[in-house]
């Protein structure tokens, strides 16, 4: 046994399975969060001002044929409730329509796409991570280390993304010319946009970090892994670290909400491929079947990733893989 695994309370023997109910239940939360998003795209198309049809067509030039394969497309002539029924069975089905502006299918349109925003927010999320973690080790319980830390944190977390992007470009492309000023073409494309993208959010977390280490290190195991002989280093990284590491871990749910967002504006100064791009061509084309399906793909990886997260706390701490969820206790 750890050492500090002997401050944690005697295990419940009725509670070992409840990681399953727990990770059942947030599957089942995300199925909700999805749906939610679905019908209130559905909704916002019915709430928009004007005619339906020429929502769905956009800028496109009025046809009699154009409107008529929207109206079977969307079931307009049908109720309303079957409209909705209809809906749901096309993006469950990955059928998001059609775009007459651009003349292509909406789903092949954002599949072509997202993978490029996904290798950036992945990216952002590492830098972020990173970041975090090396701020807090090297500073907690350090003066000195706090107080440049924070100054340093303040201005990244104050700083938006897309200002601290331009200043990269500036430096490190435009002067020093280590990195491509846009475009997809290689990794070395793709590092002044993660940067730019997860340091402020990386700071944000380093600070949540620092305090719950700083917590940590104040606990009575790690005195006796000072008495055991080991470094303050191995004590920080390999114990600590893992008891701190929860408050940050709820904090990225948050992060990749932050990272989604952010890579939209991020990819337009970069000049990089992505949702970002075709959300504002959507936008400015008020092309709302693209928007619509931005928004829910948004939400899926969304709620795919936090879901993730929410996974990983039963591997950080044990003691939650064996606690009883809420509405066990009393079972």
């Amino acid at each position: 046994m750890s050492a500090e695994t002997a401050f944690i309370s005697p295990r419940r023997p009725k509670a070992k399975a409840s990681w399953r109910g727990r990770i059942t239940r947030r599957i089942l939360t995300g199925m909700l969060v999805l749906w939610a998003a679905v019908t209130l795209s559905f909704i916002s198309v019915y709430l928009a001002p004007g005619d339906i049809v020429s929502l769905l067509m956009g800028e496109q030039v009025h046809t009699p044929a154009i409107e008529a394969a929207i109206r079977a497309e969307w079931g307009l002539d049908q109720p309303l409730y079957l409209q909705y029924l209809h809906y749901l069975w096309r993006v469950l089905h990955g059928d998001f329509g059609r775009s007459y502006m651009l003349n292509t299918d909406v789903s092949s349109l954002v599949l072509s796409q997202l993978w490029p925003t996904l290798k950036l927010t992945g990216l952002a999320l590492v830098v972020s991570l990173v970041f975090a973690v090396l701020m807090a080790v090297t500073t907690a319980h350090r003066r000195w280390g706090q107080r440049i830390a924070g100054s340093v944190e303040l201005i990244l977390a104050s700083t938006p993304s897309f200002w601290l992007g331009i200043v990269l470009l500036f430096i490190f492309s435009f002067t020093l010319r280590w990195f491509p000023v846009a475009g997809d073409r290689s990794f070395s494309s793709l590092v002044l946009p993660a940067f730019s993208l997860g340091l402020a959010q990386g700071a944000v977390v380093s600070q949540v970090l620092r305090r719950g280490l700083e917590d940590a290190l104040d606990e009575p195991f790690v005195l006796t892994l000072r008495a055991w002989g080991l470094g303050n280093t191995v004590i920080r990284l390999r114990h600590a670290l893992r008891h701190a590491a929860l408050p940050a871990v709820t904090l990225t749910g948050w992060l990749i909400g932050g990272l989604l967002s952010g890579a939209v504006i991020t990819e337009q100064v970069f000049g990089r491929p992505g949702l970002g791009k075709i959300t504002v061509d959507a936008v400015l084309g008020k092309d709302l079947p693209v928007v619509l399906a931005v928004a829910i793909f948004s939400a899926l990886v969304y709620v795919v990733l936090s879901t993730l997260v929410d996974i990983l706390y039963l591997f950080i701490d044990p003691r939650l893989r064996d606690a009883p969820a809420a509405g066990e206790e009393n079972s």
